[in-house]
């Protein structure tokens, strides 16, 4: 079993009472180190106020009820990512997902068109993600589907876009960005804002697939968006911990939201992620408060729709 670093009691702390926005927790259709509930019962136990359950293939909000109603005391939340598994930018989904109390809207991940691109580039022998594992399976099962395209040649996001964003605005849910390449990811939240979205998240800026500036990254919070910044992308090494650090520094701890994206069997206990990630910030000279605003208050906002 692979060993990992174990949280301070100083960074446990610090981040109490936070959300924890993007976690893979089982089921799924790949293999997970923890399940709805005994993540739920984890995060009771070391004083997390809850999480989002993300899958790249199926909604969650029916897991999330579950997992709520046999764990008390922990907030989990659901989402849906609209990949094809779910007819890719499909407003009656998200309607749906939305009446059952999904949280988060995630744009295409595994379906994206930016991400198809980057891993056509990735280098020989490179690792693949689990997910990307299972996209060349299905492939060869026979189900080779096209990207999902937000933008049309124009440069402009699509009109079934355009209907998603205003199911998103009217339940008052969250956007976040997936796996949506810079210029997509531009026009997306522009769009957003100009159909009444409250609540933007940029997915992991830093990851190779985003791998925005950070003129860009000030250009979107100016825009009222929250830059994502991720622990599993940092922990593995996709992306180096001080590229991160400069970028955190450069927006600001009050348009920074942390989350872990743990869940997958090789990595750190998920209730681990949040602390681990809160020790490496201490270390590199961040104060305690930034890192509560960026872990809980923040958090706590977007899972909730209010302040700490």
């Amino acid at each position: 079993m692979t060993m990992h670093p174990t949280p301070s009691e100083r960074a446990r702390e610090l981040v109490r009472g936070a959300y924890d926005l993007h976690v893979h927790s089982g089921p799924d259709v790949m293999p997970r180190r923890i399940d709805d509930i005994d993540l739920a019962r984890r995060f009771l136990e070391v004083g997390l106020a809850g999480y989002v359950i993300k899958s790249h293939y199926v909604p969650t909000a029916e897991r999330a009820a579950v997992a709520r109603a046999a764990v008390p005391g922990v907030q989990v939340l659901g989402s849906i990512t609209l990949n094809r598994a779910v007819g890719g930018l499909n407003p009656l989904a998200v309607e749906i997902a939305a009446r059952e109390g999904a949280r988060i809207v995630w744009l295409p991940t595994v379906d994206a068109a930016n991400e198809r691109r980057h891993l056509e580039h990735a280098a020989p022998g490179t690792k693949l993600p689990y997910w990307a594992r299972l996209q060349r399976e299905m492939r060869e099962a026979g189900f080779a589907v096209p990207p999902v395209e937000v933008l049309g040649p124009d440069g402009q996001v699509v009109p079934e876009l355009r209907a998603v964003l205003r199911i998103i605005a009217r339940h008052g849910l969250v956007l976040a960005t997936g796996h949506l390449g810079r210029d997509e990811i531009v026009a997306v939240v522009k769009a957003a804002r100009e159909e009444g979205v409250r609540h933007i998240v940029v997915t992991h800026p830093d990851f190779p697939s985003q791998a925005l500036s950070v003129e860009d990254q000030l250009a979107l919070a100016e825009l009222g968006a929250y830059m994502e910044h991720c622990f599993t992308p940092l922990y593995s090494g996709k992306v180096a911990w001080e590229t991160a650090f400069a970028h955190i520094r450069a927006v600001g701890p009050d348009r920074v939201v942390l989350s872990t994206d743990l869940g997958q069997p090789d990595n750190p206990p998920v209730e681990d992620g949040l602390a681990l990630f809160a020790d490496r910030l201490l270390q590199a000279g961040f104060s305690e408060d930034d890192i509560r605003t960026m872990a809980v208050r923040n958090t706590v906002r977007l899972a909730t729709g209010r302040d700490e």
